[in-house]
């Protein structure tokens, strides 16, 4: 089915990176807040953060997930704050108030374009009539969706606002795809996730989803691999015309 195992029945896709364009955005929102809060924090001292912190520590998260696990990789320890703090206040909220405006200004400057491939996959499954959700840990997430012209290619979107308000612990925990499936009545034996983030990829692989599939947009192809991907593609097209060899 679709290049994947005949069992899979429900399509469930990370935004950022698998179907649009703007996880090199995200990652340039983190870079501009912790290099400026560092510079700050750390004076001489100072170590900018890298695209292996991004990966490792930030990608697929949500937003205050993403600034604590960071915060703690060098060892820096911030009162939590309230969701009002001010963008930049020395507080976890704070710090991702201020990564967040950053990232909708971005976003407004340069605007959203989906995959081409990702597009193309989506319009298939639609033809074919198969469910579809967007499971993203973004608050932002509809608002992307109609920017990049896709959201009407979904039946169910769970994202950073549906998170919180049903308390679901973000990605690498599986809890939001697992809501994503039950919305749409499917076993997660019978689903297969889509994600380019290795913390969205463990989610899958944690949930007990029927495939994993792992969207290689950054040259981490092993990595993926190895946080549970059964199969990893450099675009969706690859999908449509036959089974990728790689899968497990």
């Amino acid at each position: 089915m679709l290049g994947l195992p005949d069992h899979i029945e429900a399509f469930l896709f990370d935004l950022d990176g698998v179907l649009t364009q703007t996880a090199k955005v995200h990652a340039a929102a983190w870079k501009d807040m912790f290099d400026t809060f560092l510079r700050a924090e750390t004076g001489s001292g100072f170590a900018p953060f890298e695209p292996t912190d991004y990966d490792e520590y930030v990608d697929g998260r949500p937003r205050l997930d993403g600034t604590r696990t960071f915060l703690a990789s060098r060892g820096i320890t911030l009162p939590e704050g309230t969701p009002d703090d001010p963008p930049g206040t020395r507080t976890v909220q704070g710090l991702s108030n201020a990564k967040n405006d950053t990232v909708l200004r971005m976003i407004r400057e340069r605007g959203v374009q989906p995959y081409p491939g990702s597009v193309a996959y989506l319009h298939r499954l639609r033809e074919l009539g198969l469910p579809r959700a967007v499971v993203s840990s973004s608050a932002n997430c509809r608002d992307v969706l109609r920017a990049a012209g896709i959201d009407d290619l979904f039946d169910v979107v769970i994202d950073g606002l549906v998170a919180s308000r049903e308390k679901l612990p973000g990605k690498p925990a599986p809890d939001t795809y697992l809501a994503a499936a039950r919305a749409l009545g499917v076993e997660p034996a019978h689903a297969a996730v889509f994600e380019d983030a290795l913390a969205g990829v463990a989610s899958g692989r944690a949930g007990g989803f029927g495939t994993v599939v792992g969207v290689n947009r950054t040259g981490q192809a092993e990595a993926l691999r190895e946080h549970g991907a059964d199969l990893v593609v450099d675009d969706l097209a690859e999908l449509i015309d036959g089974r990728p060899e790689d899968t497990r």
